[in-house]
């Protein structure tokens, strides 16, 4: 199943969290539901009431979380555990977006051990990767993101490969308005593809990937015609209910 996921970033305390799910919620209908697996990611101080409302309302929504530390517990001023999310009923974590490798210094050394942390969890991790303009420009598109695949799953086994998602994201395109033209996307995530395989054998068809990079309701319907994009992580369309709802729906 095709899995939109909407980053909120910093974005919302706890009571716009429980409007914004609620209108979204009701904007959508069963037949969504069957097609797309839908996924919000709040901050972290609205995820108690965002878990709450989706539980009571019988909402079909998973709960992301976008960060998370790699060690278990520990003197980590301000950082939140793998077990922590878990018991908030957090499905996905996002490891690895460009916004935490371009200011807070994460390498793929980093994410490789979020994402082992958070399968060990019982959760799924949504690693993100992704060129910047100059190595686009320069034609090491397709280097540097295999390079980051391959480092960040470094030593997940193809029996996880079903519990790990992808999400490519242009780091050039994140924020700016600007997107990947179809074509460009497809072909990144048809190198990512093609390494899942090579990783993983045939359980690397098994990983969903996502695209990310100013997704709209304008433009999604054209990121998921192709083969090898299985969803899309959403930032600021995810923001307005009737803006991700439209995303959403990008099969009507």
């Amino acid at each position: 199943m095709d899995l939109i996921m909407g980053n909120w970033k910093m974005h919302t305390n706890h009571l716009d969290a429980i409007q914004m799910i609620q209108k979204l919620f009701y904007r959508l209908d069963r037949k969504d539901y069957e097609r797309v697996e839908v996924v919000v990611a709040p901050p972290f101080t609205s995820l108690r009431s965002a878990q709450t409302v989706i539980e009571t309302d019988r909402m079909p929504f998973g709960l992301g979380a976008q960060n998370v530390h790699f060690e278990e517990k520990g003197a980590f001023t301000g950082e939140i555990s793998p077990a922590m999310l878990a018991k908030l009923s957090v499905s996905y974590v996002i490891v690895g977006h460009s916004e935490r490798r371009a200011m807070f210094g994460e390498t793929d050394d980093v994410v490789n051990k979020k994402a082992k942390a958070v399968l060990n969890a019982g959760m799924r991790p949504v690693v993100c990767i992704g060129e910047v303009l100059e190595q686009r420009e320069a034609g090491q598109a397709l280097d540097v993101v295999v390079g980051q695949l391959r480092g960040s799953l470094s030593g997940i086994s193809a029996e996880e490969a079903e519990e790990v998602v992808v999400a490519y994201e242009p780091v050039w395109a994140i924020g700016t308005g600007l997107s990947a033209s179809t074509d460009d996307a497809a072909e990144v995530t048809d190198a990512i593809r093609a390494a899942l395989l090579e990783m993983w054998g045939p359980e690397g068809e098994k990983t969903r990937i996502l695209y990310g990079g100013s997704v709209n309701q304008g433009n999604i319907a054209g990121f998921m015609a192709k083969r090898t994009i299985d969803g899309a992580l959403v930032g600021g369309a995810s923001l307005d209910p009737d803006s991700f709802a439209g995303v959403v729906r990008y099969w009507i």
